[in-house]
């Protein structure tokens, strides 16, 4: 864990009101695995003690890429950054994906922003594993295929894809891989996450091979454990808490509850 000042190499907008920065911290480049996440003070002058939690969505070489939305005064201040402007950041921070254990098929499962972190997933995984991908979002405007390969959509309102969420689309089309041991990579809010935790209970419970991590959100002050903000129940120990930010934000999906 480092913290640096480092420079905006590009800043674009990717498709409407999604924005992709390109930051140059070789430093922290050369340790990041997927899944894990930075904490970046915006600004100096804008709440210099709140750090905020960004998705690493991508690592080429000594750059470091961040997918967001502008949601509040902090992404608008990120996303009007200009090319060498410095930006502070801490990390790498929490505990990302496991990709190098078993399976034969990786799917990523992604829910509207929760497309950030899998890019770079997708990487580590091309050249080992066969990869499915399932993108939803509420309209065609909000699906997010960004370097996300061999992706099959879903909207609810049906304007791009299958009609319907992306956790019935993954159901429906999962079982043609019954023969298979699958893992399941999922992020996305947390009424998609419970769901495909249902789901994969459910495919268990029909003797599919199927494991599941889930990448989960929360605000996070310090992004390590120090100021204990981001519980998540522990699914074996109703009285004991993990930190999403330390002990995450990745967790196997039967070990928390969402």
């Amino acid at each position: 864990m480092l913290i640096i000042n480092s420079p905006v190499v590009e800043l674009s907008e990717i498709q409407k009101g999604i924005f992709l920065q390109k930051i140059k911290s070789p430093e922290i480049a050369n340790g990041i695995l997927p899944g894990q996440f930075l904490n970046i003070k915006v600004s100096e002058g804008f709440t210099p003690l709140l750090r905020r939690p960004f998705s690493i969505c991508d690592v080429e070489d000594d750059n470091i890429f961040l997918m967001f939305n502008i949601y509040g005064e902090g992404t608008r201040i990120l996303a009007c950054k200009h090319i060498g402007d410095m930006i502070n950041i801490l990390g790498p921070l929490g505990k990302g994906y496991n990709f190098e254990d078993e399976f034969d098929i990786a799917v990523i499962i992604a829910g509207g922003l929760g497309a950030a972190p899998f890019p770079y997933l997708a990487r580590k995984l091309k050249d080992r594993k066969e990869i499915i991908s399932f993108i939803g979002g509420r309209s065609k405007s909000e699906v997010i295929r960004y370097n996300i390969p061999n992706s099959l959509v879903a909207t609810e309102d049906g304007s791009d894809g299958f009609k319907g969420n992306v956790v019935q689309l993954f159901e429906n089309e999962i079982r043609n891989y019954f023969n298979k041991s699958i893992k399941v990579f999922g992020c996305g809010p947390n009424g998609m996450l419970k769901a495909l935790s249902d789901s994969v209970k459910k495919l268990s419970s029909e003797d599919y091979n199927i494991k599941c991590e889930i990448s989960t959100e929360s605000a996070m002050a310090c992004g390590f454990g120090i100021c204990q903000g981001c519980p998540i129940q522990d699914a074996n120990n109703p009285e004991h808490y993990h930190l999403i930010c330390k002990d995450g934000p990745v967790f196997n999906i039967n070990d928390v509850v969402l």
